[in-house]
């Protein structure tokens, strides 16, 4: 594996709420940006109004572009996820999208609530960095 990913003692474990604390990439890596995926359909149009369904679409997406790489969500360091008016239910959801991913130990994450989106019935987007060493 080209990354590291520790969960430091003294801090909580986040492995259950589908991130890690840190991550380190080696000189010489590789890194793969994927932009904001969302929950949309080969068209573009959002396949649901779920935000669970549309959170299981985006990480498919992601799989997809990580796909084009040679990649899949194993090589992924950093999520950053943007969320429509978060709570405590979206976060599992998203956790659990996580750790149902393959991801094993589950990349660095940041969830950021926003008021929106790109298009008024976007809910949720994933970005990610990936590494290929």
């Amino acid at each position: 594996m080209p990354h590291t990913i520790v969960n430091p003692d003294g801090l909580h474990d986040p492995r259950p709420l589908g991130y890690s604390h840190t991550a380190s990439v080696p000189a010489g890596t590789e890194l793969v940006f994927v932009s904001g995926q969302y929950g949309s359909g080969p068209d573009g149009m959002v396949v649901s109004d779920d935000f669970a369904e549309q959170v299981q679409q985006a990480f498919g997406n992601l799989g997809t572009a990580l796909a084009a790489h040679g990649l899949d969500l194993t090589d992924v360091v950093q999520l950053r996820t943007y969320v429509v008016d978060p709570d405590f239910d979206k976060l599992k959801t998203i956790g659990m999208a996580v750790a149902g991913s393959g991801a094993g130990t589950p990349p660095t994450q940041t969830v950021i609530g926003v008021a929106s989106l790109a298009m008024p019935n976007i809910l949720f987007e994933v970005e990610a960095v990936a590494t290929r060493s």
